[in-house]
């Protein structure tokens, strides 16, 4: 239950935080506004450490502890900068995460996958390392256009790139994932096919 509130308030803390951010920034100042999203943000990570021994302390706290380091950087320089931070932030961890499954035999989408097919090919290992690859390109490329965004302190910019068509660029690379995959693989599973398999399944027919 724990995982399931955690994981809730951290998607709607990514979905509405430009938006957030943006209605805070032209309504009052930029303190007030780091003091905000500071409220919103500790009770999460409290209850991600409910229950962590010692030892998980730090890989839990890391990340926090540095956007919230950002984020009173803002408070005390009353500077937005520090605020608009977070998207890059966050594209940086994920990049870190992504990244350091390269390392190892399970790349992150490989991971994804094994939870659908726990039995993958070679092919389509390589095609999950690929993606893999992929997605770290595009967190640098994300979080740099964020970081230049974040520089220029320009809020309604800022906030409809990375509230708006930072989201909508994540979603073409997922959908271009499912039907790369789809295409290459012609696999869709036995039972009753979901409409989108069902559909495709008529426009690219299983292998023979």
């Amino acid at each position: 239950m724990l995982r399931v509130v955690l994981t809730i308030l951290n998607v709607v803390l990514a979905v509405t935080y430009p938006l957030a951010v943006w209605w805070s920034l032209t309504h009052t100042s930029a303190r007030n506004t780091g003091l905000l999203v500071m409220l919103v943000l500790i009770p999460g990570i409290a209850l991600r450490l409910r229950g962590k021994s010692r030892g998980e302390l730090w890989p839990v706290l890391r990340v926090p502890l540095v956007v919230l380091c950002v984020l009173l950087l803002g408070v005390l320089f009353d500077d937005p900068r520090f605020v608009f931070a977070m998207p890059v932030l966050i594209n940086a961890g994920l990049l870190v995460t992504f990244g350091s499954t390269l390392r190892g035999d399970a790349p992150m989408i490989e991971r994804f996958a094994r939870m659908q097919d726990p039995d993958l090919t070679e092919a389509q290992q390589a095609h999950c390392r690929r993606w893999t690859v992929r997605w770290c390109v595009f967190f640098v490329v994300n979080g740099g256009v964020a970081l230049v965004l974040a520089l220029l302190g320009d809020v309604r910019t800022w906030a409809t790139y990375t509230g708006g068509i930072a989201y909508a660029l994540m979603g073409g690379m997922f959908t271009a994932e499912f039907l790369e995959r789809r295409y290459r693989f012609r696999e869709y599973g036995p039972g009753r096919l979901m409409p989108h398999d069902w559909l495709l399944k008529k426009v690219w027919p299983p292998h023979a």
